[in-house]
């Protein structure tokens, strides 16, 4: 049995001096017995949420790392910078990294690569967006970003692959639960043929406007072990995302 993953993608939000107060309102009200909940803050944030979440269940992740150790990298950060200091999850390849930053499926390959080397687990985001999935390319696309970035690398069970249409993110609307679960179900065939039995331990996400309301439909699909949420992690609604009914 796979453990449920609830990953909350703060993005460009809050002040590390907001952290405190908002983590203690829900710190309290969430249930960590039975999945990993993981919060993802701004790099300045990151060593306030780390302290805080201290002692408890809840677990820390960078949004972004560098495949270099260090060197001339303006506004960079390394992955054995995150680790130094507590981090223990990283997002890779987010789509908005992919469109406002360039991240390709070559840079998104190295990263993971470089966060398996330095013990940091990677959540890896793929997904297509609207005009690919309305001119039937979803699964070539999906298909193209887990090849080209996994087949180079010793993948274990470690891994987790975030699926995150485009066209769901922060636009309000979900995948229904049958095209979730047919997306990951994809993305676990497309990992079964690159790696065998180990796709079977991988943890596959959700992510696109997912809330309180369709959190628990999504979460009862066999493929789907979690999910990266966005905005609905920035408000006190994260405590029913993590206490779903089951």
């Amino acid at each position: 049995m796979r453990k449920k993953v609830i990953a909350g993608n703060w993005k460009m939000n809050k002040l590390a001096s907001e952290c405190g107060e908002f983590l203690n309102s829900i710190l309290t009200e969430i249930n960590t017995d039975d999945k990993d909940v993981i919060i993802c803050p701004t790099y300045v944030s990151l060593p306030s949420v780390i302290n805080i979440t201290k002692g408890t269940n809840v677990k820390t992740g960078a949004q972004n790392a560098h495949y270099e150790t260090s060197g001339a990298y303006t506004g960079e950060v390394s992955c054995e910078m995150l680790k130094d200091i507590g981090c223990e999850y990283v997002i890779i390849g987010h789509s908005e990294r992919r469109k406002y930053f360039a991240e390709t499926d070559e840079t998104v390959s190295l990263k993971v690569k470089k966060a398996y080397e330095t013990g940091l687990v990677p959540i890896m985001c793929i997904g297509e967006s609207l005009e690919e999935r309305e001119e039937g390319k979803a699964f070539d696309v999906l298909s193209a970003q887990i090849t080209n970035a996994l087949r180079p690398l010793d993948i274990d069970e470690k891994l987790i692959v975030a699926y995150e249409p485009i066209w769901a993110i922060g636009t309000g609307k979900t995948a229904t639960d049958e095209q979730a679960q047919e997306a990951c179900a994809f993305v676990r065939k497309t990992l079964n043929t690159l790696f065998g039995d180990v796709s079977e331990k991988i943890r596959v996400l959700y992510g696109g406007s997912v809330n309180a309301k369709n959190i628990s439909s999504l979460m009862q699909m066999p493929d789907i072990d979690g999910a990266l949420v966005g905005g609905a992690s920035l408000k006190t609604e994260f405590i029913q995302l993590v206490n779903y009914d089951k």
